[in-house]
């Protein structure tokens, strides 16, 4: 997977905007961060602790900001596009606001 793999996928959930997050490209939706392109083969996702657990291992490695666990990071030289996908995915709707979530078709 490349940066424009990842900003395509991000890019395509609603309302999801691009812009800098501390001299990295980043991804929100409104003022919350979803995922941050940490490098060219390293995607931030921020996840709630059980489901960066779940995904712990392989291409994913739990990622701290200090001693708080908030997310994955992503191998995207091993990464398949479809976890990647359900990754941005699942920070996206643990970020979105009702209205959104009742707007967004259901997957399948």
């Amino acid at each position: 997977m490349t940066p424009a793999d990842v900003r395509a996928l991000a890019l395509a959930l609603p309302e999801v905007t691009e812009g800098d997050h501390h001299g990295r490209n980043a991804f929100r939706l409104g003022a919350r961060v979803l995922a941050t392109q940490w490098t060219d083969t390293q995607l931030n996702v921020m996840l709630d602790e059980s489901t960066a657990r779940a995904v712990d291992g392989g291409p994913c490695a739990l990622l701290w900001w200090g001693t708080q666990l908030s997310g994955v990071r992503v191998d995207l030289a091993t990464a398949t596009p479809h976890l990647v996908a359900e990754l941005l995915e699942e920070a996206w709707a643990r970020r979105a606001p009702a209205r959104l979530l009742r707007e967004r078709p259901p997957k399948g």
